[in-house]
C-alpha cells in the first residue's frame, strides 16, 4: 500500500513539473516572413485568404520605439499564458518584418490581427485594455 502511494505521489509530482514547464513557455512567438508562411498564410501560394494555423491566433504588429506597443506587450504576455493551447499569440515586428507590414497594410503601431480558424481575420489598431482583447478573442476567435 506504501509503494502505490509513493509511486502515486510521484506520478503527480511529474505531471505537474512537466506542466508548469510547458505553461512557463506560453508566451508570443515572433514571426518572420517565413514562419509567418508557415503558420499564418502562405501569400505565395495562395490568392485567396487560407489560414495555415491549427487553432486562432492574434499578430501583435509592434516596434521597439513604440509607446502604445511596450503598453500591450504584458498584455499579449497574459493572453499567451491563459489562453495556451486555444489561441496562439504571434508578433511581427514592423521594423524588421517590413514586407508583413506592407502587405497588411500597417500604418499605424500597435495594430492586431485577429485571425480565426474560419472566415477573415480582423484588424485593429490602437492600443486596448485587456477586457477588451478578452472580448476580442471571444466573439471574433470564439474561444472562451
Amino acid at each position: 500500500m506504501k509503494r502505490v502511494l509513493i509511486f502515486l505521489i510521484a506520478t503527480m509530482l511529474i505531471v505537474s513539473i512537466s506542466y508548469a514547464r510547458n505553461y512557463n513557455k506560453a508566451e508570443p512567438e515572433h514571426l518572420d516572413l517565413k514562419t509567418f508562411k508557415e503558420k499564418v498564410f502562405d501569400f505565395e501560394a495562395n490568392t485567396e485568404w487560407k489560414f495555415e494555423g491549427d487553432r486562432p491566433c492574434i499578430i501583435d504588429f509592434y516596434a521597439d520605439w513604440c509607446g502604445p506597443c511596450k503598453k500591450i506587450a504584458p498584455i499579449m504576455n497574459e493572453l499567451a499564458v491563459e489562453y495556451y493551447r486555444k489561441v496562439d499569440i504571434y508578433k511581427v515586428d514592423t521594423d524588421k518584418q517590413r514586407e508583413l507590414s506592407q502587405m497588411f497594410g500597417i500604418k499605424s503601431i500597435p495594430s492586431v490581427l485577429f485571425v480565426p480558424i474560419d472566415g477573415e481575420p480582423k484588424m485593429f489598431s490602437g492600443a486596448y485594455p485587456k477586457g477588451s482583447y478578452v472580448q476580442m478573442i471571444e466573439e471574433i476567435l470564439k474561444v472562451k
